[in-house]
C-alpha cells in the first residue's frame, strides 16, 4: 500500500472562537497547487496511467526473482519501487489534503474515494515485493549488505522485515489489500464526515462541533456548561453510529491481529512505531504511577484558583483568573513561531520560514473543515503541508508550532533518506513537534516581564502537558480496555461509556465530578478511528522532549547540530541510537521519570506562588 503518514497534533479541540475580526480570519488557505491543480487536473489521469504501467512492468520484471537477485539487482528493485510509491503518494497526498480542507463537500469525497480505489487497485502489483523481500533467507541478505549502495537501503528492509513473522501468504494479502477500501478506510471516511457535519445548538444558532468545543476555554462557566451540554446532546445523537463505527473497527482489528498472530492488541503499533513493547510499558507504568503528582495535584490547585470545590469537566480547559484573553493575530502568531525557531538555530527558522512564507499552511478555521491539526509529508520533490485552524489563542500558537516542528522534520528526513527511507516511526514523529512547542513556550516565558503573566504561562504550558502526557495515557488505557471488551463480542455504548469514566477518574482526579454526559465524549477522538493505539506517542515524544531539553540546557554547544542530524535520520535509525548522542536511553525505566519530572517542578512552582 502507498507509503503514506500524517503526524497528528494531540486530538484537543480547545481553542476559542475569535470574534476579532479580520486579524484572525486573516489565517490563511493553502495551495495545492504544487501537486496538482484541481481534481480535474488531466495530470492525475496522465500519473495514474504511467504510474499503471510501471507498476505493472515492475510486477513482471521483479516478481519472483529477488531470492536470485544480485545486490546490485535488489537495489535497482527497490529504487524502482520507491519511485513508484513516490508517485501513487502524490496523487494520494492530493486527494487527503484536499479532502481534510473540505470534509463535507460530497464531491470531493467522492473523488478522494475514487483515488484511494485507484491507488489500492494499482498497489495489488506492487504487494508481492515486501512479501518476497520478507520471504529471504537471513545469511542471504545478510551477505548482499556487504555492497554499499544495498547497504544504504538496509535500514528500509529491516523495517519490513519486523512484520516477517506476521505476514500472510500472497493471496491472503491481495484480498485484505483490495477489500480494505470497502471495509476499514469506509467506516474511517464515514466518521469523517460525520464529525464533520456536525452542529450543536447554542441558543438559537447550530454552530459547527468543532467552533462549540473551543468554547469550553470561555472565561464564564455558565457559558462552558452551555457548551457542554450542546456537545453532549449532539454526540448523543449520534451515539448509535458512532458506537456501531467504533465497534466494527476493534472487531477489525481484532480479526486481522489474529490472522496474523499478534499477542496484544497494541503489539502491531508498537511494531510499526519500532519500539519495544517493555519499553512502551514502562513509559504507561510511569505515567500512571505520577498521576497524583502530576494531574490530580495540578486540578486541585486549579480547582482552588477558580474558587471551586469541585471541577466539572467542562471546567477543565477554563482559563485561570485574570488571564489574559488577547488575541493573537495570524501575523503575531507567526511572529513568535519564527522567532521561536529562528532563536534556536538559523537553519531552523530559515525552515519555519518557507511554511510562514509560503501557502503551505491552511490555518483559516472555517465550516467543513477537518478539526484538530496535522502536518503532512506528502513527496520529497513538493513540500509537507500543514493543517489547523487558527483562532488567535497563545494554544494556537502553540499548535503551529507544534506542527511546524512536524514539517521541518519531514523535510528534514526527506532530503537526506528519500522516500520511503524518511518516514519515522509516530514516537519518533512527535519529537520535533513537541520540541518546537518547548521551544516557543520558554520564548515567550524569557520575554514575559509579568510575574502574573508568567505563572499564567507556566499554567498554561502544565495544563498542554498534562493533555499530552497524561491524558494521552489515559487514553491508550481506554483504548486497551475498550480492545480486550471487543474480543468479548460487541460493546454497549453503556459499557464503553463505563470505561472512558474509570480511565478518566483515575487519570484526572478527585478534584473532578463527572457527570454522566461526559460518558459520551470518548466518541468524537479520531485517533481512536484512524490510528489505534496512536496516542501513547505524544506522551513518549513528551517525556523524551522533556529529557531532550535538559540537555540542550545543560549542554547548548553542538546541540543543535546533533538534533538536526537526529531528524534527518528519518527512519534509518531507532530510538536508541538516535538518543545515544545526548546521552539518553528510553530503554531505561528512570528515564521516564526524568521527563514527568519536569511537569511536576513547573507544578511546583504553581504551589509556591502565593497568587
Amino acid at each position: 500500500m502507498t507509503h503514506i503518514q500524517l503526524a497528528f497534533s494531540y486530538p484537543l479541540m480547545s481553542s476559542k472562537t475569535s470574534s476579532a475580526g479580520g486579524a484572525v480570519n486573516s489565517a490563511p488557505r493553502w495551495d495545492l497547487s504544487d501537486l496538482y491543480q484541481s481534481p480535474q487536473d488531466s495530470k492525475i489521469e496522465d500519473d495514474f496511467a504511467r504510474l499503471e504501467k510501471e507498476a505493472q512492468s515492475f510486477e513482471k520484471r521483479w516478481k519472483g526473482q529477488l531470492k536470485v537477485s544480485s545486490a546490485s539487482d535488489l537495489v535497482q528493485s527497490l529504487k524502482d519501487y520507491e519511485a513508484i510509491e513516490e508517485g501513487l503518494g502524490k496523487i494520494a497526498s492530493y486527494a487527503q489534503l484536499l479532502f481534510a480542507a473540505h470534509t463535507t463537500d460530497a464531491e470531493i469525497g467522492r473523488f478522494a474515494q475514487g483515488v484511494q480505489e485507484k491507488v489500492t487497485s494499482l498497489s495489488a502489483h506492487l504487494l508481492f515485493f515486501a512479501l518476497e523481500l520478507n520471504r529471504l533467507d537471513d545469511e542471504f541478505i545478510n551477505s548482499l549488505y556487504k555492497d554499499a549502495e544495498l547497504a544504504k537501503w538496509e535500514p528500509f528492509i529491516r523495517d519490513l522485515r519486523v512484520f516477517k513473522p506476521y505476514q500472510l501468504n500472497d493471496d491472503v494479502e491481495r484480498v485484505l489489500l483490495e477489500t480494505s477500501v470497502t471495509g476499514r478506510q469506509a467506516w474511517v471516511r464515514l466518521f469523517d464526515e460525520t464529525m464533520a457535519a456536525m452542529t450543536a445548538k447554542i441558543g438559537d444558532d447550530d454552530l459547527p462541533l468543532g467552533e462549540v468545543f473551543n468554547r469550553l476555554t470561555e472565561s464564564d462557566r455558565h457559558k462552558r456548561h452551555e457548551a457542554a451540554q450542546a456537545i453532549s446532546a449532539s454526540l448523543a445523537d449520534q451515539q448509535k453510529l458512532l458506537v456501531m463505527i467504533t465497534n466494527n473497527l476493534a472487531k477489525d482489528k481484532a480479526t486481522m491481529d489474529k490472522l496474523r498472530g499478534y499477542p496484544r492488541s497494541v503489539s502491531s503499533r508498537n511494531r510499526a512505531n519500532m519500539v519495544e513493547d517493555e519499553v512502551v510499558d514502562a513509559l504507561v507504568e510511569a505515567v500512571d504511577s505520577s498521576f497524583s503528582k502530576l494531574s490530580h495535584r495540578y486540578y486541585s490547585l486549579k480547582a482552588k484558583w477558580l474558587g471551586l470545590d469541585k471541577l466539572e469537566h467542562w471546567d477543565r480547559n477554563a482559563p485561570l483568573p485574570k488571564s489574559d484573553d488577547k488575541i493573537m493575530s495570524w501575523e503575531e502568531g507567526k511572529k513568535i513561531v519564527r522567532k521561536a525557531y529562528s532563536d534556536f538555530d538559523p537553519e531552523m527558522g530559515s525552515y519555519a520560514g518557507k511554511f510562514l512564507d509560503n501557502p503551505w499552511i491552511d490555518a483559516a478555521a472555517v465550516p467543513g473543515k477537518s478539526s484538530g491539526a496535522f502536518a503532512h509529508p506528502v513527496v520529497p520533490s513538493v513540500h509537507p503541508y500543514l493543517l489547523m485552524n487558527y483562532h488567535g489563542r497563545a494554544r494556537d500558537v502553540m499548535t503551529l508550532a507544534h506542527e511546524m516542528g512536524h514539517g521541518i522534520h519531514q523535510i528534514l528526513a526527506a532530503q537526506s533518506q528519500g522516500y520511503l527511507r524518511s518516514s519515522t516511526p509516530l514516537t519518533l514523529a512527535e519529537t520535533a513537534s513537541v520540541f518546537g512547542e518547548m521551544l516557543t513556550f520558554q520564548s515567550l516565558l524569557e520575554q514575559e516581564k509579568s510575574p502574573e503573566r508568567k505563572r499564567h504561562l507556566i499554567a498554561s504550558k502544565v495544563e498542554d502537558m498534562l493533555n499530552t502526557v497524561v491524558r494521552q495515557v489515559a487514553f491508550y488505557q481506554f483504548e486497551v480496555k475498550l480492545h480486550q471488551e471487543r474480543q468479548k463480542g460487541e460493546v454497549s455504548a453503556e459499557h464503553i461509556g463505563q470505561l472512558w469514566r474509570e480511565v478518566q477518574e483515575r487519570s484526572l482526579g478527585p478534584a473532578f465530578n463527572f457527570t454522566s454526559d461526559y460518558d459520551l465524549y470518548w466518541s468524537y477522538i479520531p485517533h481512536f478511528i484512524h490510528s489505534p493505539f496512536y496516542v501513547y506517542a505524544y506522551a513518549f515524544g513528551d517525556c523524551l522532549v522533556n529529557a531532550l531539553y535538559g540537555v540542550y540546557r545543560e549542554r547548548p554547544e553542538g546541540f543543535a547540530e546533533k538534533y538536526k542530524n537526529m531528524l534527518a535520520a528519518g527512519g534509518t535509525l531507532r530510538h536508541k541510537e538516535l538518543l545515544a548522542p545526548f546521552g539518553l536511553d528510553a530503554g531505561d525505566p528512570a528515564f521516564w521519570h526524568k521527563g514527568l519530572d519536569v511537569i511536576s517542578s513547573l507544578i511546583d512552582q504553581l504551589e509556591a506562588d502565593p497568587a
